[in-house]
């Protein structure tokens, strides 16, 4: 998983977990349910409208709030191939790597417009605008945050390890 490519979905500045997966939903951690519901606080018709692929770009201190793995796992489930945001609250930015969410820190987040398509390219640290041809250049992940996302989150990454280790 070298490269990501998917239709951008724009949410403004500090999207919580909240609005990201109500906690009216989380008597359920089943991510087929939750999936249901994403980012429906933001946008009602969001879940319907989502396609497997589509990327969320959204303003600075995306997943603040509460520290519920529940919105990293919704976002996967509902099939977001990944979140571009200035900036990360911490305990979001550490449950996405840690359910194999890919999520990519980008301050010029706001110039890639709902509907234009972009591709992530891992290795390269670029995110290329498809519609407008702008290459925008972001700080690669680090190796082994690559293995948690290619592996699909901690979990995965360490029952691997331990087939290794035997």
């Amino acid at each position: 998983m070298s490269k990501i490519t998917g239709k951008v979905w724009n949410f403004g500045a500090n999207i919580d977990t909240d609005v990201i997966i109500a906690a009216r939903y989380l008597n359920s951690s089943d991510p087929e349910h939750l999936a249901k519901y994403v980012m429906e606080d933001a946008d009602p018709d969001f879940p319907k409208k989502l396609k497997k692929g589509d990327i969320i770009v959204a303003g600075e201190n995306f997943g603040c709030g509460s520290s519920r793995e529940h919105a990293p796992i919704a976002l996967k489930a509902a099939g977001i191939a990944a979140v571009v945001a200035p900036s990360f609250a911490r305990i979001f930015y550490r449950n996405a790597f840690n359910m194999g969410l890919p999520i990519f820190e980008l301050p010029e987040s706001l110039e890639i417009k709902e509907g234009e398509e972009i591709s992530i390219n891992l290795d390269k640290g670029e995110i290329t605008n498809n519609t407008t041809k702008k290459v925008y250049k972001f700080i690669p992940i680090p190796p082994f945050m690559q293995e948690l996302i290619a592996t699909g989150g901690l979990i995965n990454y360490a029952k691997e390890e331990m087939k290794k280790a035997k």
